[in-house]
């Protein structure tokens, strides 16, 4: 199994900044990384894509971000780092991080989610 541990989520004025972060433990030898992704959800909205980041460092993120969020991961790729900037109300919403294991020999791929972590923008 794969378990998440996510930090870094809080309470931020307009305009502030908050890095989240994304620890993978895995339990089994047979996982290897595949990508890391933040989600995000707010009350009456749905869950978007907020940014993912793979295995050979390519990454895409959500229209919204415009170039404030940048998303990073360890060497060992067992931690991903999301470093958001110049946040606005909008951005208010509880972000999960989810991950996909490929399991050995590349039978299958498998998704982990976390538990979540409120961001809240308010002046």
């Amino acid at each position: 199994q794969v378990q998440l541990v996510e930090s870094g989520g809080g309470v931020v004025q307009p305009g502030g900044s908050l890095t989240l972060s994304c620890a993978a433990s895995v339990s089994d030898h047979m996982y290897s990384f595949n990508n890391m992704a933040w989600y995000r959800q707010a009350p009456g909205k749905q869950r978007e894509l907020v940014a993912q980041i793979r295995y050979n460092d390519n990454t895409n993120y959500g229209d919204f971000v415009k170039g404030r969020f940048t998303i990073s991961k360890a060497d060992a790729a067992d931690t991903v780092y999301l470093q958001m900037n110049n946040l606005n109300l909008e951005d208010t919403a509880v972000y999960y991080c989810k991950t996909m294991y490929e399991y050995g020999f590349g039978l299958s791929m498998h998704d982990f989610w976390g538990q979540g972590t409120q961001v809240t923008v308010s002046s």
